[in-house]
Order: structure tokens, then C-alpha cells, then sequence
């Protein structure tokens, strides 16, 4: 007897990968233990928007981050005065809506996750406009500091990833039977350390000097800030360590590293790649800036973070997250970078402190716990 399957849609939109991995992770992990009733959908909210409305949201928001780091940080403290955030809601929300109102209309999903905040008020709307009594969760995927545009509706189910930004939801005014504490969501493989043989094979096959510690230098899928004075500062200092650095979809970055490369030819580029759990794996010491997603998978593997650079107010969190508990270094001076990593790969028993640190956080992935709190809890 065939079962009528329920779907489930997770909403996301493309400005940064924060918000489609955890809503990749969840919905695939819905699909592998509970695929003979559910059907888990990924929805981009601006699949269909015009190509101009998309380079807006999508493409502004990553150029912003790389290019004018201030204007973006400018426009998120602008958007927290109510009149200004929910104006650019409502036109995002011109954009969105009608492509989130077909799909509703069309598939009468059984429950709504939402990754984005620009996605609550069409989804609430339509629903309201269809008659529809759908149940919604909005899982805000900043852990630690949220924008105040994730709380543009008090009486809604939210998923949280840390007691600090619970307490916060409180502050609001938030019931407190609306807010769900659990893990931060990550892809399930970075729970998991390879063994010593693999990371040997591994540093085999990029041609790495197994010898030699690894620096790797990683930001995301947008590159990092500074990447090549970071290069250049740590190649310069002559450390007993091999340095690789991955540009992700920064074209600019990557010819600067092939052009460090032609100085110092031990340096490993990479751009885009789909193997960074192999890197993260294989690397002694990460220097980074805080995206959440980069954050917790780096301290997950065990490995000692170092933060550059972190955008304000939205990553202050991830960054004092780490900072407060002695998980890692936060250092904006890149002239200091050298001096730090000689220290972390010369004094065992300051790498020794920071693994303990996080070793004692007893980090886990939230993908599990969410994914039943979604099938068995929300109703």
C-alpha cells in the first residue's frame, strides 16, 4: 500500500551559504530517516524573481561583505530602526511573494521551515491570503547575534542555536514556549575526524609537506579579507609550516595567490573546492574570519581557529563565542599573524590548552535534533 507522502518545504535564499547548508542539512537528514512519509523540498525563495532583483539580494549582499565591508555593517545597523528594515522586507517581499504563493498554492506542503527573515512575511501572508493553517518554524541561523528582522512576528515557532540568543529572544518579548534550543546545524561529515593514515594520504595527494605543520587559510565560499597580505605576511617570516590558502568564487584573491606563488612556489592555492573537510582536516591551524557555518565546522574537527576579521554586529557572537571561551585567537593585525602561529606550533602546551578548551565544549551537531523536533514536535 503506497503511503501519501507529506512535504515539507525549507525555505532559504542565496546570500551566503548560511542559510541553504543548514537547510540542506536538515532536509536531508528528514529524506534518509523518515523518506517513506515525507518528502523534504528545498525551496529558493527568489527561484523565479527577475535576474536584477536576485544580483540585489543574492549577488549585493556577497559583494558588499568582500568589496565595502563598512557600507554592508552600515546597512544592518540602519535596518534595525524598524521603519527602514521593514521597508526593504516589503521590497524583498515583492520579489519573493508571488513565487512563494504559487508554490504554497500548488503543493499544500504539510509543514514551513524558514532559513531567512526576508522570507517570514510572505510566507505568513500567503498563508493568510490562502486560508491555509500550515504550521511554520523559522530557524534563525545566526547562533549567537540575530538581527532584529528575524523577529518581525513575536508569536512564531523559532529555532535557536545557543542560550544567549534565547535570552535575547526573550528580551523581546517572545514566549518562551516559542524558542527551541538546540546544536548548531552543520553538514554530518564534520562531526567526524578522519584518522591520522587518511590525513596522510590526504596531504599526499595536495601535495602538501607531511613534515611540516599546515596553515590553512579559509573564509568561505567568497574568499577571505586581506588574503594576500595574510599570504604575503606568513610566507615572508620563513615558518617551519606549509601555507595553503582557498579563494572559493573570489577571482580577484585567486590571482593574487598565483601570483604569491610565482615568489613562493610552496604555497597551495585552491578556488572553489568541494574537499574543504579534507583541508580542515589535514590543516594544524586555521586562520579565518567568523562566518558561523566556517566557525563550527573548524572547532568540530578540533582545530585551532584563528580569527582576522568578523563583520559587526552579525558574527560579533561567533567571534566572542571563541575569543571568551579560549577556543582560539581573535587578532585584526595581520603583522601579528607570524608571531601567533610561530607560538601555537613551537609552545605544545598553548595548542595543547586551546584543544582542551574545546574539548570541553562538547560540541555536536544540531542537524538530528532539529530534524525530529520538526517531524515529532511541530504540529
Amino acid at each position: 500500500m503506497n503511503v501519501q507522502k507529506q512535504k515539507y518545504f525549507f525555505l532559504y535564499l542565496r546570500t551566503g551559504g548560511g542559510h541553504l547548508a543548514p537547510a540542506r542539512s536538515v532536509a536531508r537528514y528528514i529524506s534518509e530517516q523518515h523518506g517513506e512519509t515525507i518528502e523534504s523540498v528545498l525551496v529558493d525563495g527568489l527561484a523565479e524573481a527577475k535576474h536584477f532583483a536576485r544580483y540585489i539580494i543574492e549577488d549585493g549582499y556577497r559583494l558588499l561583505q568582500a568589496k565595502a565591508k563598512w557600507y554592508y555593517e552600515f546597512l544592518y545597523a540602519t535596518n534595525k530602526f524598524p521603519p527602514i528594515g521593514y521597508f526593504n522586507v516589503a521590497m524583498a517581499n515583492f520579489y519573493i511573494k508571488p513565487y512563494i504563493r504559487k508554490i504554497i498554492a500548488a503543493e499544500r506542503p504539510a509543514k514551513i521551515v524558514v532559513f531567512h527573515f526576508f522570507l517570514i512575511a510572505p510566507v505568513y501572508q500567503v498563508l493568510k491570503e490562502l486560508g491555509l493553517d500550515i504550521p511554520v518554524v523559522t530557524v534563525i541561523t545566526d547562533p549567537f547575534t540575530a538581527h532584529p528582522l528575524w523577529f518581525q512576528r513575536k508569536e512564531q515557532q523559532f529555532v535557536v542555536f545557543s542560550e544567549r540568543l534565547k535570552k535575547y529572544c526573550l528580551k523581546r518579548g517572545i514566549p518562551e514556549k516559542y524558542v527551541h534550543v538546540f546544536p548548531f546545524i552543520i553538514d554530518e561529515k564534520f562531526t567526524k575526524t578522519l584518522p591520522s593514515d587518511t590525513i596522510s594520504g590526504i596531504k599526499t595527494r595536495y601535495g602538501f609537506d607531511e613534515k611540516k605543520k599546515l596553515v590553512l587559510i579559509i573564509g568561505g565560499g567568497d574568499g577571505i579579507p586581506h588574503g594576500k597580505q595574510i599570504m604575503q605576511h606568513l610566507l615572508s617570516a620563513s615558518l617551519p609550516v606549509q601555507v595553503a590558502i582557498v579563494c572559493g568564487k573570489n577571482k580577484e584573491l585567486y590571482a593574487d595567490a598565483m601570483n604569491v606563488k610565482q615568489q613562493y612556489p610552496e604555497l597551495a592555492v585552491f578556488g572553489f573546492v568541494d574537499f574543504v573537510y579534507e583541508l580542515l582536516n589535514a590543516a594544524d591551524i586555521v586562520i579565518t574570519k567568523c562566518g558561523a557555518s566556517t566557525i563550527m565546522e573548524i572547532l568540530m574537527l578540533k582545530k585551532i581557529p584563528v580569527i582576522i576579521d568578523y563583520l559587526w554586529e552579525q558574527e560579533l557572537g561567533n567571534m566572542e563565542f571563541v575569543r571568551d571561551n579560549q577556543l582560539g585567537i581573535f587578532e585584526r593585525d595581520i603583522t601579528k599573524l607570524p608571531s601567533i602561529v610561530r607560538d601555537l606550533i613551537s609552545d605544545g602546551g598553548k595548542s595543547a590548552a586551546f584543544h582542551r578548551n574545546i574539548e570541553q565544549q562538547q560540541l555536536r551537531n544540531g542537524t538530528r535534533d532539529v530534524g525530529e523536533h520538526l517531524v515529532t514536535d511541530v504540529a
